[in-house]
């Protein structure tokens, strides 16, 4: 049995060396507690490297990945500044193993939320504008076999993401009808809506901001919530440019290029 420690330092070499078997020796499936202690040794770590907090990401949000993985609630991640893409940029194929992207809306917060139980209405009142936005995910667990406890400890399998540019304030904006296309080469490949997301963006972020500030980590001003998919993944080959539009947010995107040597 690997120690949290031995199990964050696998996770760590995987970037650098390759994708790797599930973390079964040492990490029970469904055991959320030792999968967060191990993310939060290699975020302590990076943050020592001189990586930056920017943020958190929210994923497992639909139920049908929920009933897929054996759990009833979503999971989280931290977001560093290096993991942001500009609108339009690109995303080089050294610094990923196996990605996917998925369209998601973010929401940024223009004053910190530590109440335990915080609700719907106090992430809304916290959150100072929302943009489309889009996640690259990517796996360190080989062919993307995770677990819970898995993609937990692999920072909620977290890689980079994109973000709009056109901030929008929330007053007006319907965030659970609105519609999502995710279009790859200019073909329809994922479709969505805001009801997705835990049934709303911001049921998404409430979650988050009840789990963080239980964890002593409430979120901050400024912090960049990314609040889960509104459709299906939809996997990258080299060469692809991806986009989103999303109803009353505007659009994103990015091209997946080569630059991998040999």
């Amino acid at each position: 049995m690997y120690s949290h420690d031995e199990l964050a330092s696998q996770l760590r070499q995987a970037y650098v060396e390759g994708a790797i078997p599930p973390l079964r020796d040492g990490l029970d499936p469904t055991d959320a507690e030792s999968a967060y202690a191990v993310q939060s040794i290699n975020t302590k770590f990076w943050q020592a490297q001189g990586r930056r907090i920017v943020g958190k990401k929210i994923g497992l949000t639909a139920k049908a990945v929920q009933a897929q993985l054996g759990v009833n609630q979503p999971d989280y991640g931290v977001l560093f500044d290096d993991m942001m893409i500009e609108d339009g940029g690109v995303l080089m194929s050294s610094k990923v193993m196996q990605p996917k992207a998925e369209a998601e809306i973010a929401l940024v917060l223009k004053k910190g939320i530590d109440n335990p139980n915080a609700s719907f209405a106090d992430v809304m009142a916290a959150t100072d504008y929302v943009l489309p936005a889009i996640e690259i995910v990517d796996s360190r667990i080989a062919d993307w076999k995770i677990s819970f406890a898995d993609t937990v400890a692999d920072n909620g399998s977290s890689a980079f993401f994109v973000l709009g540019n056109t901030p929008h304030s929330l007053d007006g904006l319907d965030l659970k009808t609105c519609g999502m296309v995710l279009e790859v080469n200019g073909e329809v490949e994922s479709l969505g809506a805001g009801a997705a997301c835990l049934g709303h963006p911001v049921n998404a972020a409430a979650w988050l901001a009840r789990n963080m500030a239980r964890a002593g980590q409430p979120l901050e001003a400024g912090d960049i919530v990314l609040t889960g998919a509104l459709g299906p993944m939809v996997t990258l080959s080299v060469g692809d440019v991806v986009s989103t539009t999303i109803g009353g947010l505007g659009s994103c995107g990015f091209t997946y290029i080569h630059d991998k040597k040999g």
